[in-house]
């Protein structure tokens, strides 16, 4: 495993990045494909045994039920010094008023909350999973600053957003003297490139560590496009991101297909060499749910594809709407 500082600070992250929407209480939130605790711990045991020291949660996930799997795994299987432990705030956790968002009121109940349910004193990166447009940003940012003054988070981070928002929101920290975004989490696939035009070079200019998420496009850029799985039968956010741009995206995927067959190599480690190469990016977010899973990801770390082989996958992408926002 190769390691790397996160953006600017001083902290070591494996070049990928455990995400552990996959692991939890199957029911308990929209996702009925998750697996539950005895099946998630070999995952989690396997990734620290390749070297992963960077594990992505969420406190919606599973209706929190991540977080605990997640937490409970770590302490069992790891130094809590020597692991990196990320979850995010945003959604909604409860019916009635201020369930959801990125409140003062939100954000200081939900980083217990999620505190409680991983068992750690804190956490090393505390990301909003979205923006909120009803709660004004210096809000936002003044109690994620509370949060790491009072030793919750060691660092903050974003997710998925437009530009103008994640440079507003450095703005805000700035002109305040309030902890900084060190993190952008952001929707990065051969499938999707649509961030290569502000927000990867913005992220590059701000010294911003960037940790995509679905850089296989929820497995599509794995297998044949008609091929189907457990989990892209039920995923109506993942259908979604691919409706519009079918024709096109097929082509890419055969194109992957080409690439790997003549290196002699899986599928998933051309997509996954193809986002590691690009010099924004600190470590994908990849989903394990099969062993192969993580060996794949892990050999993808040391594949370096051709300046030949990274022009023929992107020769054929065509601009999408944009995505991954909701």
């Amino acid at each position: 495993m190769q390691f790397t500082k996160l953006g600017r600070t001083g902290m070591d992250v494996s070049r990928i990045c455990l995400g552990c929407m996959s692991y939890g209480v199957p029911g308990r939130g929209p996702h009925p494909w998750v697996l539950d605790n005895d099946e998630a711990r070999p995952f989690i045991q396997k990734a620290l045994e390749l070297g992963i020291n960077f594990f992505d949660t969420a406190n919606v996930y599973s209706d929190g039920t991540s977080e605990e799997i997640v937490g409970r795994a770590l302490r069992d299987f790891a130094k809590r010094d020597e692991i990196v432990i990320a979850t995010k705030v945003h959604g909604r956790m409860h019916k009635g008023p201020n369930g959801a968002g990125l409140s003062r009121k939100a954000i200081m109940s939900e980083i217990d909350a999620s505190l409680r349910r991983l068992g750690t004193e804190y956490v090393d990166l505390y990301q909003i999973h979205r923006w909120d447009y009803e709660t004004p940003i210096e809000e936002t940012m003044e109690a994620l600053h509370d949060v790491v003054k009072a030793g919750k988070a060691r660092y903050i981070g974003a997710s998925s957003m437009y530009a103008w928002q994640l440079s507003k929101a450095l703005h805000v920290a700035e002109r305040h003297n309030w902890t900084r975004f060190v993190t952008m989490q952001n929707y990065v696939n051969l499938l999707y490139r649509e961030e290569e035009r502000e927000m990867l070079p913005l992220c590059q200019e701000e010294g911003i560590g960037v940790i995509p998420w679905s850089p296989l496009a929820r497995g599509r850029l794995t297998r044949d496009w008609d091929a189907t799985s457990a989990r892209s039968e039920t995923d109506d956010f993942g259908r979604g991101l691919y409706v519009k741009s079918a024709d096109a995206d097929r082509q890419v995927v055969e194109r992957v297909a080409e690439v790997a067959k003549a290196r002699g190599v899986p599928r998933a480690q051309v997509a996954l060499a193809w986002v590691l190469q690009k010099s924004a990016i600190t470590a994908p977010i990849i989903g394990a749910t099969k062993t192969h899973h993580l060996d794949d990801a892990v050999a993808a770390v040391s594949l370096k594809l051709t300046a030949d082989e990274v022009a023929k996958l992107e020769e054929l992408y065509v601009p999408h709407a944009v995505a991954g926002f909701k």
